[in-house]
């Protein structure tokens, strides 16, 4: 491998040899004549004694060294050709021809007695281009922006233009420090690889920020309106501490609306210069500004030439005073305002400006917002445009403003908002405004450009709710242009399965009366926790369906009407199950499962209405930054059906965007159920288990699944000094929850509510751009509200009872001899020689205590991220419980991932 200043070198002393020695003959060849013309003292016979030079003819011209290209292409490169006249300039342009062709190392002319012989060493053949220390930029991005590639000539003008683009290729990611070595290895049959060694260096970071210049507010003020950073410790996730010219630019504006904005209507940047350290590590940046005097407000008022406003009125409503400092961006905010109220007036053309006038004796700015006159505006119509598979009448009738009617700006953006609403067309959609063919008519275009509105997704990932979770669905969200949604979708996973098809129409005969229906069935396991692992308590299989109708009441404000029908089959595991008599029936065993599990199996049909309210203003359903959601549901059962409650529910949410991309948000819930069933068993709750409402993970984090609310521990007794004359007692509730053989059922509450404030942290754009969005949060919630359900207690073990409930005993019967002769099971405690029967035991001693139905909160803090995985979304939360109540499941770490393909 050799550099190209070596080789360089090499390759032009032929043709420096050639030039000195072409320079040497001319002078040598002149000396003659000089000599006699010194020589001679008469000028005329210096004349007569000068021989006469004769021109020398060009009698052929012969190429020598060609390898590539042919003889007759390289004498087309040249401007000599045979018969002319031969001179040493003439040979100069040759060379100077040959080299301009950037194809040949070398170049020599030779003339001897007419016959020119040009000899020449062709450039290289490139064999291919080799990136070495590229870490940053790949290949990828490297080779479509250099000239040189495989199979051309080599030329070196071109290897110093890459050397350039590459290093200007990393300035533009903020790496100043970066060097490109070019190297050259030369190959058999004048060939060669190109080397482009790259030492990529550091990221130029901004050292420092210098302000010059300000006296009224710090360094630190004026930083914080800057987009660039100075590089710390603590802006370790943040781009915007690179050098980029064009941000300093816009921090010069941004400087400029700063002061303008308190008052400083002076106020100029006079240079902005970043000078790059020896080191070309970091850059310092240096402002120089003159801050000016600061002004207030004068004499500021409205002068309307509109017949609609009145100027004193408007005057007096404006936002701003005389005395106040004065704020540019006030300005044009009033601006902005007065244009949107003509708009609501028709006045689509209204200009509307303020003429300045600035008072440096008194340092004040009078302000006049003129209104000039412009005709009132009507729509003359309204055009839809680019749509091909969406039909004009679904476009239309999201519009709040109609042909004939005046000019409405209120109204044009709202018809924007809903038109983005539809998630058919391009995003940022706007509608356009042209003038009519009148002055007073203005005709409305909506250019719309169609995207895809079919979803077709198949899922896969692990919950640490759910293992295991298989996913696939399909959704046609514009079905035949009429903006209708059909759906379908599966989802499979360890504990649920579930499959859907559904229907909604937005608008039933053209009407503003939205109607859908959904088709579904859905299988859900129960859980408890025993020996530390989940395990699947009862089974829940509902199919059903659904049919709703909703109509709005105002622009933001919806109702939507709903009836259900579901068909639940609620069943236990054979391991609940015992035949206690022997008469090969098994039934669900109390012992086993519980009292409140053997009530909740069975068959039943449910029969529901509901009415649901709902009041939107949100900027985005998917991500929202601000605005509010409230939703108000009311359901009741029992039009029919074997179940009869009233359950209601209520959430809400506001989000409020804090600037710089912090999000904050607050969201609560809330619901009631009751039961309107006539249940006469003791002990049993008006309202049905599966029917009931359950809390803990994913809607409170800090809490397992079902981790919150009223639940059944069971208490093993105990008899550590293994005395037989003393009973044994149960073990704590502490000890109980913590033991390796854990029996713990939740039941489910009657009543619940929940909250959340939640603050989203922004990151630097590089963060942004993988997908990262970091929170952190509290969560207030509980569950309460359930009867007490019969508790069973069991100190000396479980008996054994027939299908009447009565205990069985064990009777011995005995020979003369104490031989037992046989084993007879009966109901009676005492045998007929009045000795004791022996208790039949089923299972250890017992005691179950009722536990959580609590409303005090529970409190848990944490940390969570959102992250759009390259292969999924992907949430983790990590949580610290602050407040719970005994026998509340805690968790501390919990994660969702997925992935699509």
């Amino acid at each position: 491998m050799t550099d190209f200043a070596s080789a360089a070198t090499r390759r032009k002393a032929p043709s420096a040899r050639l030039a000195i020695g072409l320079l040497a003959g001319t002078m040598l060849a002149g000396m003659p004549q000089i000599a006699v013309a010194q020589e001679s003292d008469d000028p005329a016979q210096a004349q007569a004694a000068a021989p006469v030079v004769q021109q020398e003819i060009v009698r052929s011209i012969v190429v020598t060294g060609a390898q590539r290209l042919e003889a007759q292409t390289i004498l087309s490169y040249i401007r000599l050709r045979p018969g002319e006249v031969w001179t040493q300039a003439v040979g100069d342009e040759v060379l100077k021809d040959l080299y301009a062709t950037e194809l040949f190392a070398t170049a020599s002319v030779m003339n001897t007695n007419g016959n020119v012989v040009i000899t020449i060493v062709e450039n290289p053949v490139i064999n291919r281009i080799i990136l070495e220390g590229n870490k940053r930029i790949k290949n990828d991005k490297i080779l479509p922006e250099i000239k040189l590639s495989p199979r051309q000539i080599f030329t070196r003008s071109k290897v110093r233009a890459d050397v350039s683009r590459i290093i200007e290729l990393y300035k533009r990611q903020g790496r100043f420090a970066a060097t490109v070595e070019p190297k050259m290895v030369e190959l058999n049959q004048n060939r060669v690889d190109i080397v482009f060694e790259i030492n990529e260096g550091p990221k130029s970071k901004v050292r420092q920020i210098n302000i010059i210049g300000n006296d009224e507010f710090s360094d630190g003020e004026l930083r914080s309106e800057m987009l660039t950073k100075q590089a710390r410790l603590t802006s370790f996730f943040s781009s915007n501490t690179s050098y980029d010219p064009d941000r300093l630019a816009f921090d010069q504006q941004k400087l400029r609306q700063f002061y303008l904005t308190e008052g400083y209507a002076d106020f100029r940047v006079v240079s902005a210069v970043a000078e790059l350290t020896p080191d070309k590590r970091d850059f310092i940046i240096t402002y120089v500004v003159e801050e000016g005097e600061r002004y207030k407000f004068g004499d500021v008022k409205v002068e309307s030439q509109i017949r609609d406003f009145d100027s004193e009125t408007m005057t007096g409503r404006l936002p701003m005073k005389g005395g106040d400092f004065y704020d540019a961006k006030q300005v044009e905010d009033t601006v902005e305002q007065l244009t949107e109220l003509a708009g609501t007036f028709g006045y689509a053309f209204a200009d509307i400006s303020p003429d300045f006038r600035r008072n440096p004796d008194d340092l004040t700015m009078d302000v006049t917002f003129v209104l000039r006159e412009a005709p009132r505006v009507y729509v003359e119509r309204i055009d839809v445009n680019g749509n091909t598979l969406t039909q004009d009448k679904v476009l239309r009738r999201e519009f709040r403003i109609s042909e004939g009617d005046a000019f409405n700006s209120l109204g044009v953006a709202r018809s924007t908002a809903r038109i983005n609403s539809l998630g058919y067309f391009q995003e940022n959609f706007e509608i356009t405004q042209v003038e009519g063919s009148q002055p007073d008519r203005i005709v409305l275009e909506a250019n719309v450009e169609e995207q895809a509105t079919g979803e077709l997704q198949l899922s896969a990932g692990f919950s640490s709710l759910e293992s295991f979770i298989l996913a696939g669905s399909i959704r046609q969200r514009n079905f035949r242009g009429r903006g209708q949604t059909v759906g379908l979708s599966l989802n499979y996973s360890r504990y649920s399965k579930s499959a859907q098809v559904s229907f909604t129409e937005p608008y039933v005969f053209d009407r503003n009366i939205s109607a859908g229906a959904d088709i579904y069935r859905r299988d859900f396991n129960s859980f408890n926790t025993r020996n530390q692992q989940r395990n699947t308590t009862f089974q829940q299989a509902t199919t059903g369906f659904s049919l709703r109708a909703g109509v709005p009441l105002t622009e933001y404000i919806s109702a939507v009407g709903s009836y259900t029908f579901n068909y639940d089959d609620v069943t236990l595991g054979q391991s609940y199950f015992s035949d206690r008599d022997g008469d090969g029936v098994a039934t669900c065993d109390p012992i086993k499962a519980s009292r409140f599990l053997c009530e909740a199996i069975g068959q039943r049909t449910s029969s529901i209405l509901g009415l649901t309210l709902n009041f939107d203003t949100l900027d985005s359903r998917l991500r929202p930054t601000r605005g509010e959601t409230v939703s108000f549901t009311t359901e009741f059962a029992g039009l029919g059906g074997d179940v009869k409650y009233a359950r209601m529910r209520t959430r809400m949410a506001k989000y409020w965007g804090l600037g710089s991309g912090f999000v904050f948000s607050l969201a609560g819930e809330g619901g009631w159920i009751r039961g309107f069933e006539n249940n006469n068993q003791a002990g049993q709750d008006d309202v049905r288990l599966t029917d009931r409402f359950f809390l803990g993970e994913p809607q409170i984090r800090g809490f397992d699944i079902r981790g919150v609310g009223p639940r059944i521990v069971r208490l093993n007794y105990v008899d550590d000094d293994n005395d037989a004359t003393t009973p044994a007692v149960p073990q704590t509730l502490e000890d109980a929850l913590s033991a390796d053989r854990r029996f713990d059922d939740a039941i489910g509450g009657k009543a619940y509510y929940l909250g959340r404030a939640e603050i989203e942290i922004p990151l630097g754009s590089g963060a942004r751009e993988m997908g990262l969005r970091p929170s952190v949060f509290l969560d207030v919630g509980s569950l309460f509200g359930i009867k007490q359900p019969i508790l069973q207690d069991f100190p000396s073990g479980v008996p054994d009872i027939n299908d009447a409930g009565a205990p069985l005993y064990d009777q011995v019967t005995r020979d003369a001899d104490g031989v037992v002769v046989s084993t007879e099971i009966v109901t009676s405690p005492t045998a007929p020689d009045g000795t004791d029967n022996t208790p039949r035991i089923v299972a250890a001693a017992f005691k179950e205590v009722f536990i959580g139905d609590s409303a005090a909160p529970r409190v848990s803090v944490g940390i969570g991220v959102n992250w759009n995985s390259p292969f999924g979304p992907f949430r983790i939360d990590i949580s610290k419980v602050l407040k719970s109540q005994v026998g509340d499941d805690t968790k501390t770490f919990s994660f969702n991932v997925g992935t699509q393909f």
